[in-house]
């Protein structure tokens, strides 16, 4: 019915090594992390002689006026100089020991350290949210131990008072500070309790986040008072014993069609124990058929092989084209993983990709697959992340902070579609890469790391290529070719829009997409629109005076969204979410002609209505995907041939399978061309690329058509003729000679704040600091400049962006100074390895 190793409020204990570093040596001090609210950095507290302690048990520790829980995370064999031995309290009790493996807080110390943090802010971003709020101790009687015969006249005066108030408790649970409060003497009642075997501690986490319960009702004893028992108190007990002695309270009473006086009577007796048992909130999957293993290509074959064949860390690139078929690679590659007792863990780079492969992977491995990720509430996370301690074997797919899953017997890693910027946190710090903390995890765990992709990273290209060359050849590299079942990679048509124009054509669609998206309907098939911004347009600007409704928080437009009701067309900001009415007329000289300019989803779909009628349109979205449970209702209802077409942003070129998609058209390729960034190409020609793939992958031929205004950049012309490797090695000739990555690495300080005066004087007084240095450290300061949207969200963005060589070691600046000389009102960054310098 239930697992009985679940305890009320306890955390899911994990086995763990111990580091030979703290097997043998002596400790007397151990710096935790607190449990409380408000609470930063690290605090010392000292160890009883008769307390065994090791990094990431979790205690009890006085914390001002309080008993609050703690995780240990590093043990001291001397105290620090300025911390004087009669300021330092001691540890109360430890709660749970082993709670992660050491490797664990090497990884987290890892990460803190490359990445210029605390290691407070990386274990924030690793933990479930609400997990470091504050919990409380709290202790209850042990229910069937106490019915087992034990005799509490044996017990002193004080621990008698102290069961007798538990006892008269309705629920036998208090907090250790209330009796604390009411009982003098309490601490040495509940140790002795506690020895005894009467009563538990532990742990209650803060209500966010606290396990869900039900009342559960076991069987203990009735043989000998069968004689006693009414009939239908009779029924109840045979009733349990059918079901092996436990049954939730109301499963019991619909099935003895009773009341719940009937079983509160029986517990009196003696014959059962009504207990609240906790259960494990998950995410609401749907009912899947299972399937079997797929017949593999000879190119799946061999990369399944290699995979499998590797023993310890290897870090592999699957560069397979848009439906070759590396879902079934992975799939086949985490059978043996689970076999041996092992987990696997899946990195996905959106939330809407995880309800269609949570589908593929929970028809092969049923319920070993679990889903971990932002859109689930904060109990499902939180009850998620407990079972991973467990050390059953299982598949977690999640997204980037899935990357710190507390896995204990971790057997293979993956990143799927791993060149996407969305395993790159930006804000707020730690500003790590998913992709990098993988390596450093699957390196300390020394299990394989797959990262799979159809247009890879240049950085894992050339690291993959690299190390394939040398002698011999070390399995680092691994090609997928073509599709599944011989099927061509789609046509891709380029329609140049300044010709469209000339030819009087109007609208946003050229003349090709208009007769593809007809024959479309006529055929009964389905295609993909894809435009990279959502909204409606761009921005609102006044024909009268030029004027442009801008955001008041930040120095961009406001883009306008359209709603049915006109009342309510609303103009919205895109970084700060800021929302204002659509003005009738001009803010500026009252002309009542204001025109939109620019396209987003909204005015996609609306040219649609107005152009082919006939067509049913779904939007794809961040707008339309807000809600829990969105993305896959989107997806199923297309699915179901619910509509013709699916119209969307980058969110539709992420990993989606939908075989019956014949058509993708792709309105303006040149919004991701023209980009201020070093990494604008590269961005382009994956999305373009990734979104061409959704097309022909099922038994009709696909058709591609991308729209745009400058049909020779190369970036369009490598898209047209599916060459990846043509492209990278242009690419890489214009990194290296401007000195980017892959041929140096970059780390950018960002400086943010309400005054604009103040955040460019700190900019100048950082990059005075950093420049003398530059000659002697290695490496090259450009700035400080002003970002490129200078104001966001009412504060103002300088940045200092430093190049590092990666033929020499370089010297980097002390990040905690550098802080230091910042003022209050000024916060600093610190972006090892940015993706994004906007």
């Amino acid at each position: 019915m239930f697992d009985s190793s679940l305890s009320l409020a306890t955390p899911l204990l994990a086995e763990s090594g111990i580091n030979d570093s703290y097997r043998f040596a002596t400790f007397s001090w151990v710096e935790v992390l607190v449990d409380c609210p408000g609470a930063q950095g690290l605090f010392t507290y000292a160890l009883p002689p008769d307390l065994t302690v090791q990094p990431g048990d979790i205690l009890t520790v006085p914390f001002g006026a309080q008993q609050v829980g703690a995780i240990a995370i590093h043990l001291l064999a001397q105290l620090p100089p300025d911390l004087p031995p009669t300021q330092v309290r001691e540890v109360e009790e430890v709660v749970s020991t082993g709670f992660f493996p050491a490797t664990y807080w090497t990884l987290l110390n890892q990460v803190a350290d490359y990445y210029c943090t605390s290691l407070m802010a990386v274990i924030r971003v690793a933990l479930p949210p609400g997990l470091l709020g504050r919990s409380q101790r709290r202790v209850r009687l042990i229910e069937l131990k106490a019915l087992g015969g034990l005799d509490p006249s044996e017990l002193s005066s004080v621990a008698q008072q102290v069961l007798s108030r538990l006892q008269a408790q309705k629920q036998g649970s208090y907090t250790w500070q209330y009796l604390q409060q009411k009982i003098s003497g309490a601490d040495r009642g509940l140790r002795e309790l506690l020895k005894q075997g009467w009563i538990e501690s532990y742990l209650e986490p803060p209500a966010t986040v606290r396990p869900k319960l039900r009342q559960a009702v076991t069987l203990v004893a009735a043989s000998h008072l069968e004689g006693s028992l009414s009939p239908r108190q009779q029924e109840i007990i045979q009733a349990l014993q059918r079901e092996g002695g436990d049954l939730w309270l109301s499963d019991l009473l619909q099935l003895c069609r009773t009341s719940s006086g009937t079983v509160q009577t029986l517990a009196k007796k003696g014959c059962i124990v009504i207990q609240p048992r906790e259960i494990l909130r998950a995410e609401a999957g749907v009912a899947i058929a299972p399937d079997q293993p797929k017949d593999l290509t000879p190119d799946q074959a061999q990369a399944l092989a290699t995979i499998t064949s590797l023993s310890g860390f290897a870090q592999v690139l699957l560069h397979g084209v848009t439906g070759s078929g590396k879902t079934e690679v992975y799939l086949q590659a985490i059978a043996p993983v689970l076999q041996h007792g092992q987990s696997a863990l899946v990195l996905v780079p959106e939330i809407g990709l995880t309800p269609q492969l949570t589908d593929r992977f929970r028809a092969r491995f049923g319920s070993k697959v679990c889903v971990y990720h932002s859109a689930l509430s904060e109990g499902e996370r939180y009850d998620t992340w407990r079972q991973m301690l467990s050390g059953s074997p299982q598949v977690v797919i999640g997204t980037r902070s899935a990357v710190f899953a507390p896995l204990p017997q971790l057997g293979l890693i993956i990143l799927d579609e791993e060149h996407d910027s969305s395993f790159k946190q930006d804000q707020p710090a730690p500003c790590y890469h998913a992709r990098t903390v993988a390596q450093w995890r699957a390196e300390l765990v020394n299990c394989p790391l797959i990262l799979g992709s159809a247009t890879p990273s240049i950085e894992t290209w050339v690291s993959a290529k690299a190390k394939q060359d040398v002698n011999p050849p070390a399995p680092h590299y691994l090609s997928l070719p073509s599709r599944v079942r011989s099927r061509p990679l789609p046509p891709i048509e380029v329609v140049d829009m300044r010709q469209e124009f000339q030819q009087g054509n109007r609208t946003i669609f050229s003349r090709a997409l208009q007769v593809a998206l007809e024959r479309l309907r006529e055929r009964g098939q389905q295609g993909i629109l894809f435009i990279h911004r959502r909204g409606h347009s761009t921005f609102v600007s006044c024909r009268s005076c030029g004027y442009v409704v801008d955001c008041p928080n930040c120095d961009v437009s406001l883009s306008y969204h359209h709603t049915h009701a006109e009342a309510t067309q609303l103009l919205r900001c895109h970084y700060c979410n800021h929302t204002a009415i659509h003005p009738p007329q001009c803010p500026e000289c009252s002309s009542p002609y204001l025109k939109f300019f620019g396209s987003g989803t909204q005015r996609v779909t609306q040219e649609l209505a107005k152009h082919l009628p006939d067509l049913r349109c779904l939007r794809f979205d961040s707008d339309t995907t807000r809600t829990k449970g969105s993305h896959r209702a989107l997806l199923t209802q297309f699915a179901q041939g619910d509509a013709d077409l699916l119209v969307g942003t980058q969110m539709l070129t992420k990993g989606i399978d939908l075989p019956q998609v014949t058509l993708v058209g792709v309105i303006a390729a040149d919004g991701l061309l023209h980009l201020p960034d070093f990494r604008a190409s590269e961005r382009a020609f994956q999305t373009l690329t990734q979104v061409a793939g959704r097309a022909g992958r099922g038994d009709e031929p696909g058709q591609v058509i991308i729209q745009t205004y400058s049909p020779e950049h190369f970036v369009v012309e490598a898209v047209q003729r599916h060459e990846y490797e043509p492209f990278v090695s242009a690419e890489l000739l214009q990194r290296q000679t401007l000195r980017f990555p892959p041929h140096n690495r970059l780390v950018l300080l960002k400086f943010s704040s309400p005054d604009p005066l103040a955040v460019q004087k700190t900019a100048k007084r950082i990059a005075a600091v950093l420049a003398p240095q530059q000659a002697e450290s290695g490496y090259e300061l450009l700035g400080p400049a002003p970002a490129s949207i200078l104001r966001v969200a009412r504060r103002y963005r300088w940045q200092v962006l430093l190049k590092l060589p990666l033929d020499r070691a370089v010297e980097l600046p002390d990040w905690n100074e550098l802080r230091s000389l910042c003022p209050p009102n000024v916060s600093m960054t610190v972006d090892v390895d940015p993706l994004n310098l906007l």
